[in-house]
């Protein structure tokens, strides 16, 4: 049993917290003081008292999650990772904010260790705690709990509660019975703006209670030590539902500025820094000041989770349940030979490339353990259906299938949380016109290298009758716009079944943009290794082309259609499938050289904007207005994407008319 703590050092060591918290911004002349401040009794709380973790080893898979959603205190988390020796260096926060550094502006996971999930947008650390939370209980149920028993925290305020993606996450963890997540709400009533009172009159116990959350209001205490402690712990106790536990702080505590909305930000300098320190008992102009006995027992914090960690790895050695399913899920892979489970198609069958989706999804799940996740409501719909693995919830916590319900930004970000807590390859499903209701979260999955598979049906106005607000135009383009989005849209099932194959083969994130109608299956598309390039030659002219003709999606089809028109009036054509433009843009010049032989016109052809084509093609035939509500082949037809369109932009092309873009305007 260790010693009780000192009070002293204790008051000594979190004003040496507070400290940090002013000199790291003040040397970047940027950044956050405030909550920063606020919150170093809690934070000295989180990291002496409470959390299991291993400074030596901060990769640990039993560790304690602790997440930071009001990214912008980030001088707060750098600070407990240089105390406890994470590995940051002081000279790591002299530099705060500054290029290069290991302690940007906003927390960065894979750039600074210890940091679980990038934060910033407000909001998305709340949801990636949803998403970490429903990871520990997966696995722990279904390997159990002598390899997989730990809590998440995250730490969130006035901002995070006010996105509405924090209404979506809190509402669904609630009706999970997400225990082992332990929220902290930093009320210190302070906005950029001002007050909070000046938009925010929320009863935000009233509403986590709602929620079915473990509410613990503890008021004025945001000093007091052993009451946050006592909170945190029964919020750990709780296996059926997730706690709030609602710190009432103030900002800058104890400045000159406190409860300002100047000390938000950047607003203690040279003589507010001394006067506060001076007010603290520490050397008023000594910055980044740390006195031994303080870092000493913050060290020893940091190291004392090695014990926990080599018992749970003798755990692990002797550990008799299925290690493949473990090391797979971990790898965020498949079992040994998992590619020879992907389904293939004949070609003339006839088959919608989400349908294809849901039968790789249904034939990797026994393969690849990590797989989970579901729909926004559409769970059929987008082939995001996971059969015979449970249906996850309280009472099935090994259910492998996640129903979000209407909640496409806060399933984003929970989905991005599974992905970054490890052990769960998470797949959500909507409409692609919905992407835009998830994009912070799709642009922070690439961000973090998450791996995250989105799988985004109904990719074109070949919706039909629902009209322009369910058929997207633009959303391919906008997707292609995020670097470290790997963006599919296959040709046929079998491009479906070559583009599973490279999200689970590869990092990061991965977009599937799939149709809702049926696509014909083509010869010559079943080359998982001509896929991964992004882009190659689906059809060859007997000789050198003439013109190429670039298909995505079920444009492919039309182009093949082209194709053979022109080659029956004598025209040499080559058909290129480019299911993934950002792959193909990643391959080296001789490849794309190969594809798209230079000085040979090009012509492209997608049910969308033309927005990015001019990369790739000389003339483009797309959709560059809104959609309409009539049968889907109608649309495609009154708005250009037909084979004769195609045709004629190739012909016109070839007689040296460059200034007409085909397609609707």
């Amino acid at each position: 049993m260790s010693a009780p703590p000192d009070a002293a050092l204790e008051t000594h060591a979190v004003n040496v917290i507070r400290g940090l918290s002013m000199d790291g911004p003040h040397a970047a002349r940027s950044g956050h003081q405030g909550t920063a401040m606020a919150l170093a009794p809690l934070a000295h709380v989180l990291w002496t008292r409470v959390l299991t973790y291993d400074a030596g080893d901060p990769g640990w898979l039993d560790r304690d999650r602790f997440i930071l959603s009001a990214g912008h205190a980030s001088i707060l988390l750098y600070s407990m990772l240089h105390l406890t020796g994470h590995g940051l260096t002081l000279e790591d926060l002299r530099r705060f904010r500054q290029w290069e550094s290991a302690t940007p502006g906003h927390p960065e996971v894979g750039h600074t260790a210890g940091v679980e999930v990038t934060t910033g947008p407000l909001g998305q650390g709340l949801a990636n705690a949803v998403g970490m939370a429903v990871a520990e209980r997966n696995l722990r149920a279904r390997f159990g709990s002598e390899i997989c028993d730990h809590h998440t925290f995250v730490v969130c305020g006035d901002g995070d509660l006010a996105e509405g993606i924090s209404h979506e996450a809190a509402s669904l963890a609630g009706h999970l019975g997400l225990g082992r997540l332990i929220a902290v709400y930093d009320d210190n009533h302070i906005t950029i703006d001002g007050p909070t009172e000046l938009a925010l009159s929320d009863d935000a116990p009233a509403r986590f209670a709602a929620y079915g959350w473990h509410v613990i209001d503890l008021g004025e205490a945001a000093e007091d030590l052993d009451a946050i402690e006592a909170a945190l712990r029964s919020g750990m106790e709780e296996e059926n539902r997730p706690t709030i536990v609602v710190l009432r702080s103030h900002i800058a505590t104890p400045s000159r500025d406190v409860d300002t909305s100047a000390a938000h930000g950047y607003s203690l300098t040279d003589d507010g820094i001394a006067e506060t320190k001076r007010r603290m008992g520490l050397p008023e102009h000594e910055s980044f000041h740390i006195p031994e006995q303080v870092l000493a027992t913050y060290r020893e914090a940091g190291a004392r989770g090695g014990t926990a960690r080599q018992a749970w790895q003798q755990r692990l050695d002797a550990w008799d349940g299925d290690r493949s399913a473990w090391e797979a899920s971990w790898a965020a892979s498949g079992i040994d030979g998992w590619t020879d489970s992907l389904p293939t198609w004949e070609p003339g069958q006839s088959v919608a490339t989400r349908k294809a989706g849901n039968a790789c999804l249904a034939a990797l799940l026994d393969e690849v353990p990590g797989l989970i996740g579901g729909g926004a409501d559409l769970t059929g719909n987008t082939g995001t259906t996971i059969s015979g693995h449970g249906v996850q919830s309280a009472d099935c916590p090994e259910g492998r299938q996640l129903f979000f319900g209407v909640r496409e930004h806060a399933m984003g970000a929970i989905c991005n949380g599974m992905a970054l807590h490890g052990g769960l390859i998470p797949v959500g499903g909507t409409f692609l016109v919905f992407s835009d209701y998830m994009r912070g979260a799709v642009r922070l999955a690439a961000l973090s290298g998450a791996k995250t598979l989105f799988v985004w049906t109904h990719d074109s106005v070949g919706v039909g009758e629902d009209g322009p607000t369910h058929q997207p135009v633009e959303h391919a383009a906008a997707l292609r716009a995020i670097p470290g989005l790997r963006v599919f849209r296959p040709a046929d099932a079998n491009e479906t079944a070559g583009a599973w194959r490279v999200a689970i083969e590869g990092d990061g994130p991965t977009a599937f943009l799939l149709t809702r109608q049926d696509v014909p299956v083509l010869a010559g598309t079943d080359d998982h290794a001509a896929v991964a390039r992004g882009a190659y030659v689906l059809v060859d002219a007997d000789g050198p082309p003439d013109v190429v003709l670039i298909g995505t999606g079920s444009e492919v089809a039309v182009a093949l259609d082209a194709a053979a028109t022109l080659s029956a009036g004598g025209t040499s054509v080559r058909v290129v499938s480019m299911p993934s433009m950002d792959l193909f843009g990643g391959q080296d010049v001789a490849y794309r050289a190969s594809v798209l032989p230079p000085g040979v016109p090009v012509v492209s052809v997608e049910a969308g904007v033309t927005f990015g084509w001019g990369a790739w093609a000389d003339r483009s035939v797309g959709i560059d207005r809104f959609g309409a509500s009539a049968p889907g082949s109608e649309v495609m037809e009154r708005l250009g994407i037909t084979p004769a369109a195609v045709a004629d932009a190739a012909r016109a092309l070839l007689d040296g008319d460059l200034d007409k873009k085909e397609g609707a305007a």
